[in-house]
């Protein structure tokens, strides 16, 4: 095992890693920007080292950050997610430094970044694919006779997207010639490419995605599903699992497939294999995601598995220790993005000072966040305070668990997303527990909420969850 990690990222996301590290004995080297001085990730690490001035930029120096892992005496880096954790460069370069890289190969993250190189993948392997475009598409022309040929709507996509990103619908000529110059340029903003393919939109799917674990001796497992519909241009906002869409057959199903795809590119490591399912149970493989996700929490949930502990000791070169048919699932779990953000003003970010700060609690809640009293959100990064995770012995029980632990969570000093995420769960709506991707679409309502934020008793918090329930 392992003696010395160096955490190559920041916030919630280190803190998360470092936790496993202490608990399986081993040091954290931390690593942070002169914003991020005052950071919690800095506090909790066993050792934290200064990366550079610039807040962004500083996190993605390569060569930084190698050297860093090397003169601290790391044998270990892991990426986390965001920054540098799909960059097949910053991969080769920690190992050809002698470092071992908790995730999976260069090459795997370099050909499952591609979407259009994972599509073919995919088709060889007989994975059911979404209908689309052959490979890159060349100019709009070649767009325009794509989508004539699939028929409106379709999906223009960045061949290196991610995470929501690079992506628009187009209903006709007109909107697809619009949209092709300014997806273009997202997509080089984003990822430094501006290579698109195109995909048949499916309609208000369910996004359905499996995580993955295998090692190197042979073995892969599936630790169930996650159903993420629950999202915003995009962007996922709610995460649930398992599904309450999937019947256990399709479960099953479903989990062969993505074992499938993840050993017909000869995968290693913890990964997502991402669906896209239709009302009629049909499915299709959208992309695979190479590094941990921010909502693993929900899966380590319902199956007790540490899947950072598992990461490392992948690396690390043991075998998993379980086999599939000794995987349970155990009730429900249901993870909230808290984002400092303003859902009422397009959920513009919000950074500011927190000036309160009570975490909620209790049997079956779990927070992983990086804020604290008195501590200056900074605004050079992704906008999230903490996840609140919460879980259950079946849906029901789940969702009102949800609605106590979000009506005890206050922060103070800005704007979040906690008011939002009351109104949801006092919803009849979300209580049936049906949900696809069209779901704010289909309830706008719910982005009408009373002003919970300027409630200073909990308890008053409470009763306007119950009284909204008993009107939807």
């Amino acid at each position: 095992m392992f003696k010395r990690i160096l955490v190559a990222n920041r916030g919630e996301c280190a803190i998360r890693i470092i936790r496993s590290c202490l608990e399986l004995g081993i040091e954290s080297v931390a690593i942070y920007s002169e914003a991020d001085a005052h950071a919690l990730h800095v506090k909790k690490a066993d050792r934290a080292i200064m990366i550079g001035p610039d807040p962004v930029k500083s996190y993605l120096n390569i060569h930084r950050i190698v050297n860093i892992a090397l003169e601290s005496g790391c044998d270990a880096v892991h990426p986390g997610y965001g920054f540098l954790s799909e960059n097949d460069e910053f991969a080769r370069a920690i190992i050809d430094a002698g470092i071992a890289y908790i995730g999976p190969s260069p090459e795997a993250i370099r050909d499952m970044g591609s979407k259009t190189k994972a599509r073919a993948s995919m088709i060889a392997a007989g994975v059911p694919v979404i209908p689309g475009s052959e490979g890159e598409l060349k100019d709009i022309e070649e767009a325009l006779t794509e989508a004539h040929q699939m028929g409106y709507p379709v999906m223009l996509k960045a061949a290196a997207g991610g995470g929501g990103r690079g992506i628009r619908r187009c209903d006709n000529d007109d909107e697809l010639r619009e949209y092709y110059i300014v997806t273009q340029r997202e997509a080089m903003a984003a990822f430094g490419s501006d290579i698109l393919f195109m995909e048949k939109c499916i309609l208000e799917p369910h996004h359905i995605e499996f995580q993955i674990l295998a090692d190197n001796h042979g073995n892969t497992v599936h630790l169930f599903e996650r159903d993420c519909s629950i999202q915003r241009r995009n962007q996922k906002l709610i995460e649930i699992a398992p599904s309450n869409f999937l019947t256990p057959e399709l479960r099953h199903s479903m989990g062969a497939i993505a074992i499938k795809a993840a050993e017909a590119v000869g995968y290693v490591n913890a990964g997502t294999v991402e669906f896209l399912v239709d009302k009629d149970y049909n499915f299709w493989f959208m992309e695979m995601n190479t590094r941990l996700q921010v909502e693993h929490t929900i899966t380590e949930t319902i199956t007790g598995i540490d899947i950072v502990a598992q990461q490392i000791a992948i690396t690390a070169g043991l075998p998993l220790p379980f086999k599939q048919e000794e995987l349970t699932l155990r009730g429900y779990a249901i993870e909230f993005r808290i984002n400092a953000e303003d859902p009422k003003n397009n959920f513009l970010p919000m950074p500011g000072r927190i000036t309160r700060y009570n975490s909620p609690g209790g049997i079956g809640v779990r927070v992983d966040g990086c804020v604290y009293v008195g501590y200056d959100l900074p605004p050079f990064y992704d906008s999230m305070c903490a996840k609140l995770t919460v879980s259950g012995p079946d849906w029901q029980k789940t969702v009102m668990r949800a609605r106590r632990a979000l009506a005890e969570y206050d922060i103070r000093g800005m704007k979040t997303t906690l008011p939002f995420y009351r109104t949801i769960a006092a919803s009849k709506v979300f209580m049936d527990g049906e949900f696809n991707t069209g779901f704010m679409d289909q309830h706008p309502e719910l982005l009408e909420y009373s002003a919970n934020e300027r409630r200073e008793d909990i308890a008053a918090a409470v009763a306007i969850a119950i009284a909204m329930h008993a009107g939807l």
